[in-house]
């Protein structure tokens, strides 16, 4: 069995590709919407950041190209991908690092802003 600590830590990018393929496979551009909307806008994925990242998460197997859902209009140019066990495993373990790392500066009294920051915001 894979240690899923060694691909640690993630980074933000793919951290939000492997969360918006733990519900069910999706294409690129079902990728992008699922981070723009769980984010409300604060992460938004340019298509080549998305893909290069997709690319190297490929490459360490911790997602893998998926079939596309049965029902729906298939477009048979888009792929679609899926988080594999390893990369499911991946994901909870980054998850526990950053709660560890919120832990620790709440027992050092940090507490989140009251405003999101300028660079969280959507851009109009």
């Amino acid at each position: 069995m894979d240690d899923a600590r060694r691909f640690l830590p993630l980074s933000a990018q793919q951290f939000q590709i492997l969360l918006a393929l733990t519900d069910e496979p999706r294409h690129g551009y079902g990728i992008i919407l699922d981070v723009e909307a769980r984010t409300a806008g604060a992460v938004r994925l340019g298509t080549g950041t998305l893909y290069t990242a997709i690319a190297g998460l490929l490459d360490d197997g911790l997602v893998a190209e998926a079939r596309p859902p049965a029902a729906g209009d298939i477009d048979e140019r888009r792929k679609y991908y899926r988080v594999t066990a390893l990369g499911r495993r991946v994901l909870e373990a980054e998850t526990g690092r950053m709660d560890a790392l919120v832990r620790d500066a709440r027992r050092k009294g940090v507490r989140p802003a009251t405003a999101r920051p300028a660079w969280s915001r959507s851009k109009s």
